[in-house]
This record gives structure tokens, sequence and C-alpha cells, in this order.
């Protein structure tokens, strides 16, 4: 082996070493000054499994992987709801109400941006069968909003309802869009009560959930009795048609209802009942007919929001099987990431996210 000493570097060899040591530490500092609205992945626990995740019944443990970990993907929202996975993209958009704007996570960069300025308050999101972005704008940013608008894939956006019978409607809360191209959305006041999550109005609509024909673009008004309907979601074969009654009393609960094949609804019956002061809020079903519930507390002191905040999941039958446990309520999620198993969790605050065995019932 030579241990003879190197040759001493050249004058060129130095002058390069400097300028690409300064160039990258000037990369850095400008990397420095950049807002983080992002950190990698962290879980919120490091045990296997995850005492997040809460096994209520044995047939939870189907749907749980144990080797997966609730992650905090992001924080520094105000109010988050409305995700909706674009897997062509490989990221996650969601509704930041309060600041008015929709916000991005991407998959690749593991990173949090603003996808939409003036979002007109935006919350429940999802995507029609042609992939175009559907959104409920809950308020007006100036002189529009209280609509719901679809994104073309060139961006330019065109507005499929903003009123019913010639009245503007409340504040358009979740959407979901069917098979046949139908899009459904409810229709609470929950947005014109106060200036924080828009702007404070005087509703004139009945508390409602329309059904948009995928055809002709015909408005209905499917359901006008319930007191602030929020999540909607259809069940694996779309026959039954989950919605959350947000203001039912004494209890908040959800309503599985006949879809018959002229898109009326048909009989009713009462599913879930948030028990012990819970909050209902976005829903989502699986391939399997299981409901994953956004949850948390309805706002009574007496709710023990250690215990309530997180996802609360049904079996078909309405029994509590799981329930995952975040450090904040979630108002709303959904299923996305490569193979459709990953659920995504809006929380108040931040995104979480959690692989799951198991699919939205629309997947593929």
């Amino acid at each position: 082996m030579d241990l003879s000493p190197l040759p001493a570097p050249s004058e060129h060899s130095r002058r390069v070493f400097l300028k690409r040591s300064l160039a990258v530490s000037a990369s850095v500092a400008v990397l420095g000054e950049l807002p983080r609205l992002a950190e990698a992945a962290e879980p919120l626990s490091q045990r296997y499994p995850d005492p997040l995740i809460k096994v209520l019944d044995d047939s939870f443990l189907e749907l749980r992987l144990f080797n997966a970990s609730v992650e905090r993907l992001a924080t520094g929202l105000r109010w988050a709801e409305g995700p909706v996975w674009v897997g062509d993209g490989r990221y996650l958009l969601l509704s930041d109400i309060p600041n008015n704007r929709i916000v991005r996570w991407d998959e690749v960069t593991d990173s949090l941006s603003v996808y939409r300025e003036n979002s007109n308050f935006s919350n429940g999101m999802c995507r029609d069968r042609q992939g175009r972005l559907l959104v409920c704008e809950g308020s007006t940013t100036s002189s529009e909003g209280r609509r719901i608008t679809r994104t073309e894939h060139n961006g330019s956006i065109t507005v499929l309802a903003d009123s019913f019978d010639g009245k503007p409607f409340n504040s358009p809360n979740d959407i979901v869009c069917k098979r046949d191209g139908s899009v459904w959305f409810s229709d609470p006041p929950f947005q014109t009560g106060n200036n924080y999550e828009g702007h404070k109005i005087t509703p004139t609509q009945p508390h409602g959930v329309y059904r948009i024909n995928g055809d002709s673009g015909q408005v209905t008004r499917v359901i006008d009795d319930l007191n602030g309907p929020n999540g909607l979601c259809f069940s694996p074969d779309e026959k039954t048609l989950y919605v959350v009654e947000g203001r039912a009393k004494p209890n908040r609960l959800i309503w599985a209802i006949e879809v018959n094949d002229d898109g009326t609804l048909g009989a009713r019956r009462k599913h879930i009942e948030g028990l012990d002061y819970a909050a209902l809020d976005g829903i989502k079903c699986d391939q399997s007919g299981n409901l994953w519930c956004g949850w948390g507390g309805n706002g009574d002191p007496k709710a023990d929001l250690e215990k309530l905040d997180g996802v609360r999941v049904f079996n078909p039958q309405g029994k509590a099987i799981g329930h995952i446990s975040l450090p904040e309520r979630c108002p709303n999620l959904c299923f996305g990431g490569r193979e459709g198993n990953r659920l995504f969790m809006a929380g108040s605050h931040s995104i979480y996210a959690l692989f799951v065995n198991t699919r939205d019932a629309s997947f593929g």
C-alpha cells in the first residue's frame, strides 16, 4: 500500500471547491428563509401496535395493520376540512376555512403549500367521474360564493349550482359524486353565523341536501327536514345514502336512507347515534361497508375530548368496532395513497395519516 503523501491541491481545484462550497451555503441560507409549513411524517407513538389505534371489537383487527402508526404530516392550519386525494398528482387537497384557502400536501416532497387563495371559504371537496375537482364554497370572498363549483382540467372554474328556487344556498358543506355522475351536497347554515368561516348572513333556505343531475344539471332538493345535515357518503352498492344530522337533539345522528333508481330517496332509519357528547362530522364508507367517522366533542363541557377526538369506525350494522385517537378533533377524512389504503385525517390544526387494511368504497 502506498502511504506517501498526496500531492497538494492545485490553485484551480481550490477555487472550484471554494465556489461550490459558497454555492451550497447560499442555497442553504435561502432555503432556511422559506416558511416551513410541513415536516417529515412524524409518528405520534413509537410503539407497535400503535396504542392510539383502539380495538373496540375483534373484527377491527382485520382493518388494522399491526405495524402502521398514526403520523402527523403537517400542521399550522386553523380549521381543516374536506380532504380529497388526487392520485394522478400524488397530493392531498384540504380546505383551511378561516384562512379562506385550499392547501396541498404533496406526497413526493412531503411539503404543504397553498393550492388556491380566496377559495370562497371552501369546505367539502371531491372529484367527479372525470377527475375534476368539485368544491363546496361555503361563503363569499367578494361577490361570489355559497355555490358548487367544478375546476376544469385547464384550471377554469364552472359554477354547477348557486341557488335553488331563486334563493342562494346557505353554506354548502359536504359533497359526493355518484357513479351515474350525479353530485350530492349538504347545505346547513354552519358558516352563516360568524365572520370567521365566512361572512355573517341571514339564511334563506331550509337546511337541505341537494342532488345535481349528472346529465341535465338540474338541481333537486332531496332532504329538507334534518337539523344541520353535514357529512355524506354512499354505501358500496350506492343503494344507501348516509347523512350526518349535525344538530340533532339530544345527540347527533347518522341516517341510512334508501336511494331509488330515479335519484329520489326512500325510507330512512337511524344508523348511528353520537353518545357521550360526541360530535359527528365527515364520514367515509370503505369497501366492506364500514363507516369511518370524524369524531370529537359536541361542545358540552362534560365531553371527554381526550377520549372522543379522532376517528370512530362502525361496522355495517352500526356497531362501533374501532377508534383512532388524535390529539385534536377530526372534522373530516378520506382514503388515498398509491394503493388507496391510506387514511388521511383532517384535524382541527393538522393533517394526520394512517395506513389501514381497506380502501374507499369507490376505489378503482
